[in-house]
Formats: structure tokens, sequence, C-alpha cells
């Protein structure tokens, strides 16, 4: 398995690492990276491998079947070899953007309490569906000062890890209807925003800002009726 060095800092821009593997697509598996795979509702980050006095552009990354992070090379490149010593480095503007559009996700689900159907984040926002209740749909100024005053707090953001018997102890945890946190491995991770969690707190493998002030003004874009148990809140950067 990779080792994927982005959950326990998110601020590492690069990293040195082997090459263990090209898939038969033409995808680069390394012993270790910085670049997060598609997950979660958040894209996979792209940026480069530099090997041997080659750049070598990554599109995007993503897990195959095994579980693996494969580095998805853009089309018609040299690919490095199995053994072979590259340099992993983010487009981290890309990165960064992603990190506070995720962390954003976060005070939103945090500011409508109640379950969510499903999420994507893009590299300027994000939305979130939620299963809300026939007048009980939040007012869109309302939603928007409560995220930004959060924002304003600066509430520092934060990472611990569970065992997977912990996290059945306490199901509340888990906000999504459709989609649970992987197992597999023992434990899972969960993300505290604010003290000990009191703004939020819940599994999530994804990556994140070190305070909600590093997140920036944010605007409720939409509020929109998507079906039956559908209301989706779009978020921008403002």
């Amino acid at each position: 398995m990779t080792a994927l060095l982005f959950r326990d800092d998110a601020y590492t821009k690069s990293c040195d690492a082997t090459v263990v593997d090209i898939n038969d697509r033409g995808g680069i598996v390394l012993d270790r990276t910085v670049f997060y795979p598609t997950a979660g509702g958040q894209p996979g980050d792209k940026g480069v491998l530099r090997a041997g006095g080659r750049t070598i552009t990554i599109a995007t990354t993503v897990y195959d079947e095994m579980k693996r992070a494969i580095h998805v090379p853009a089309e018609g490149q040299v690919l490095p070899g199995a053994g072979e010593t590259v340099t992993a480095e983010l487009d981290w503007d890309s990165r960064h953007k992603l990190m506070r559009c995720h962390t954003m996700m976060h005070l939103l689900c945090a500011a409508v309490p109640f379950p969510v159907t499903g999420s994507a984040i893009t590299g300027d926002g994000g939305r979130i569906d939620f299963d809300i209740p026939e007048g009980q749909i939040p007012d869109k100024l309302e939603l928007e000062a409560k995220i930004n005053g959060w924002i304003s707090e600066n509430h520092a953001v934060a990472t611990r890890w569970i065992t997977d018997e912990e996290l059945d102890a306490n199901p509340e945890l888990v906000r999504t209807m459709f989609v649970k946190p992987p197992r597999g491995t023992g434990r899972v991770r969960l993300v505290l925003i604010g003290d000990g969690g009191k703004v939020d707190l819940q599994p999530c493998g994804g990556t994140h800002v070190l305070s909600t002030g590093e997140i920036g003004t944010i605007a409720v874009q939409k509020i929109e009726n998507k079906g039956k148990i559908n209301r989706r809140i779009r978020l921008v950067l403002a």
C-alpha cells in the first residue's frame, strides 16, 4: 500500500518516492505520496513527478480496485520505470483551494443538522445534498452569516484517529446516509473543528486547512430542490 503522507500533514507539498508499479493503463504507483486520490467528493490532486531530469505531468490521482493511489499521467509522456526514484510535487494552488473548500463543506454540514445524501467539491466551492424536511430549509442569508461567523472566529482544525469499534459505538458521528467511512485498517480518522470538535466532528479522509480563517469569506450561491429527499446547497469562495 502507498503511504499517504497527506493524512498526517496536508501541507507537505512534495516528497521523494520510489516507483512500485506501472499499471496496464499507464498509471504510476509510488511507495509514498503527497497526492490525494479522488474520494469523498474531493477531486484527486494534480502536479508533476520529476525523474532523471524529466518532468512528468500528473493530470489527476485516483484509487484502483486494490485501493492503491494511482498517479494518472497526461498523455504522450515517457513514464518512469519500476524501481526508479522520483520527486512528487503537488500543484499547490489547486490543492490549497480544495483544502479551503473541503473545510468549508464541514462548516456547511455543521450549520445544517440534517442527514447528508451526497456532496462534491470543486476548485471554487462545493455542494452538499441534505434530506431536509419541508418547512425547515435554511434561510440563505442566515446560513451565510453563520458560516462566515465561524470562519471569522478562526477555529482550529485538527485530526485524530479512533478505532472501528469506537466509531460503531458512536454512530451519530456519521452524517452521510449512503456513503460510510472506509473500513479495513482498524481505525478511522476524525476531523475536529473548534476546541474538541465543538463546531464540527465527523469522520473524514480529505485534506483541510489548519484553521477556519484560512478559508476566507464564503457565499451561499444557491439552495435547490433536487428531489424528494434532496435539498442541494452550494457554497463558493467569495
